[in-house]
């Protein structure tokens, strides 16, 4: 795959849809092979290629280094564990499975509140909506729950008295982020591993005609 004709709005985009579910890569392979990029064009072929591969590595990554950064308080890890299920309720696999779940659950104590939750049915047209799918978590569309886990969570960074410290956490977690994929050289694996998601991604959309 040539990342260098693949915009940034294509990698956030398929970031949003792909399947995060995947185990992270080994740690002997996420930390190996590094080189610093030979032109401003490889270097940003290799972070959209790094991004979209190490996907699951480098969230692992954010989430630790929130951990280690707040572990003395206790209120901004929940803001910090709030926040991260905000952004993973933008994917658009775990905001489905999650509603799926919490459906099913709440189905064995009250099916009538369950059948509520329901997202409503969109038309559909030879085989694909009319507008593009809007994802609903719980009967509310998906925004709804991302605003309030935001929100929750910086009134307790706020309340913890460490929101300055949160942000320079994140600060320091993203800077590692981008540092790892721009200089950890993509592999054949990580080649290969494109083209299979790519070939599943074709059929899938391919199978819903």
């Amino acid at each position: 795959m040539d990342w260098e004709s693949v915009a940034a709005e294509d990698v956030i985009e398929a970031l949003r849809e792909v399947e995060w579910s995947t185990r992270p890569r080994s740690m002997a392979e996420f930390f190996s092979r590094f080189a610093f990029p030979r032109s401003f064009s490889k270097w940003m072929s290799r972070l959209k290629c790094n991004l979209y591969y190490y996907r699951t590595n480098y969230f692992i990554l954010l989430i630790f280094v929130l951990g280690l950064a707040l572990i003395t308080q206790p209120l901004a890890i929940l803001g910090a564990a709030l926040t991260a299920l905000s952004i993973a309720f933008l994917n658009d696999s775990f905001a489905a499975t999650f509603n799926e779940k919490m459906i099913r659950t709440i189905r064995h104590f009250s099916p009538h509140l369950a059948a509520k939750m329901r997202p409503p049915h969109m038309p559909v047209i030879r085989g694909r909506s009319a507008a593009r799918k809007t994802v609903y978590v719980c009967g509310q569309p998906r925004l709804v729950f991302v605003l309030l886990g935001l929100t929750a969570s910086f009134v307790l960074w706020f309340t913890s008295c460490g929101l300055l410290w949160v942000l320079y956490a994140l600060a320091t977690a993203l800077l590692l982020i981008i540092l790892h994929a721009s200089m950890r050289t993509p592999n054949l694996k990580a080649r290969l591993n494109t083209f299979r998601e790519e070939f599943r991604a074709v059929w899938r959309n391919y199978s819903e005609l």
